[in-house]
């Protein structure tokens, strides 16, 4: 028999549906701005947070849960503009690192007010400091419960 949605279950669902639909979209002309995908900033943010600016592209994959045939895609256009640098490993041949350039932490320096301006405005400014709280935990909890079971 199906359990069907609860009425608190339904507004939640719907609201979680219009804020990915509707108003996650509206985060690109911030990146389109600075010449990058959201895809893109992501790969440059998580670079940035690593040790020496530098992962394994396995790692990098991971982070930014993107397949390796994506990241790759992506990863091709970044070097190109001289973002993100690739080079081997010299102990496994396997293992290939990226590396953030200069100019990459320069357009991420540049790129994230901008961003963190536009998520403000569009969730946390309307939420409570506990209410930023719950949503963190909700979040967190699901994509945990996700993450195990894959």
């Amino acid at each position: 028999m199906t359990q069907w949605l609860n009425e608190t279950e339904a507004r939640a669902w719907r609201a979680l549906i219009t804020l990915v639909l509707v108003e996650l979209p509206k985060l690109e002309p911030t990146f389109s701005s600075f010449d990058l995908l959201h895809v893109e900033y992501g790969l440059l943010v998580a670079l940035s947070e690593a040790p020496d600016d530098t992962l394994r592209m396995s790692d990098l994959a991971e982070a930014a849960n993107l397949s390796q045939s994506r990241l790759s895609h992506r990863m091709r256009r970044l070097v190109k503009r001289g973002l993100i640098e690739q080079r081997p490993c010299t102990d496994d041949r396997r293992v290939t690192y990226a590396s953030l350039t200069p100019a990459g932490r320069a357009l991420i320096e540049k790129a994230a007010p901008h961003h963190v301006a536009d998520v403000r405005a569009m969730i946390f400014d309307a939420l409570t400091e506990d209410q930023t709280a719950a949503l963190a935990d909700a979040l967190e909890a699901i994509v945990s419960l996700k993450t195990q079971s894959a």
